[in-house]
């Protein structure tokens, strides 16, 4: 009887605790310092109003107003970071070869016409700039333009390259980098741990099991972004009428594991940014803002920009 009572009283405490450190965690955590903070982030500099990744995108991003431009890199032949979101030629250029096999004059144009990646039967036609940059190009030309570093391919020299020019241009406080494997964030985190990392997949998954056991309060988080998907977006990119009834069942346990108020407010006091992507409809603009994320990524910058001025939801400070 003693030791019932005991395993209870611990465990009541145990839950007690979790509580109340999961609404308090800066009574265990020490808030990470936020360098900026940004509430509207454009998806490959807004994929759905100019061709992707492209000067011209991230030139209307800024000047709508965005608070980050989020884009993707890659490694040439001849070591040059180049922005862009696949290793193949062959969606955006119509060319059957791989960026790492090319020298950087000899990569083609975009396509005049893309697909919008998270827009169903969405396409973008773009004007002049078809030229795929330098992300050297990109921080020269938005010095003080926050920036959304997905490092593409597990390979060390584009880690150390991407590093490089953060240094050279003075971004560490500017820059965050990643992707969803564990293995390329932990490279990223070793070469230069000043650039704040975010979740990989793994660790995405590891963050729900904790948030799920009562553990999380009590774990320290070196990662200082959580960048995941809207889940039941899925509708938005496929027909749900093709959908099957066990993609719609996964897709509703991903979203409602995924989408909790409580874990995105306990991460954000504990100092670490919330981002949802890709979202390209006011309605999940909305949600997205209710369940308290921090900001919301986008391939239609002047839409979301119109939704935050219209509901009048502020820059962050």
């Amino acid at each position: 009887m003693c030791a019932a009572v005991y395993v209870l009283s611990t465990i009541t405490g145990y839950v007690l605790t979790s509580a109340l450190l999961l609404k308090c965690p800066n009574l265990l955590h020490r808030k990470k310092r936020e360098t900026f903070c940004s509430r509207h982030i454009s998806h490959r500099g807004g994929a759905g109003e100019n061709l992707e990744n492209t000067m011209a995108a991230f030139k209307h991003a800024v000047d709508v107003g965005t608070d980050m431009l989020e884009l993707d890199c890659h490694l040439t032949k001849d070591e040059e970071v180049v922005v862009s979101h696949d290793a193949s030629l062959q969606r955006a250029s119509g060319i059957n070869a791989h960026i790492s096999n090319m020298c950087y004059t000899e990569l083609p144009p975009y396509l005049r016409k893309l697909g919008v990646t998270f827009q169903r039967e969405c396409f973008c036609e773009g004007g002049e700039d078809k030229r795929i940059p330098l992300l050297r190009d990109v921080f020269d030309a938005f010095p003080n333009t926050p920036v959304n570093i997905d490092i593409k391919v597990n390979n060390d020299m584009l880690i150390k390259k991407v590093s490089e020019l953060v240094v050279k241009y003075d971004r560490e406080h500017l820059t965050v980098w990643g992707n969803a494997s564990n293995k390329i964030v932990k490279k990223c985190y070793k070469e230069n741990p000043r650039i704040p990392v975010l979740f990989s997949l793994p660790r995405v998954l590891q963050l729900l099991g904790l948030f799920y056991t009562g553990l999380l309060p009590f774990v320290p988080l070196k990662e200082q972004f959580l960048e995941i998907p809207m889940p039941s977006i899925i509708t938005k990119v496929k027909d749900p009428n093709r959908l099957t009834r066990s993609q719609r069942i996964i897709t509703w346990l991903a979203d409602t594991l995924l989408m909790r108020k409580a874990l995105f407010d306990h991460l954000t006091a504990r100092g670490i940014q919330v981002y949802i992507w890709v979202l390209n409809d006011e309605e999940d603009f909305q949600r997205a803002f209710d369940l308290g994320a921090t900001g919301v990524m986008t391939d239609f910058p002047s839409r979301l920009k119109d939704f935050l001025d219209r509901n009048g939801i502020p820059k962050p400070q």
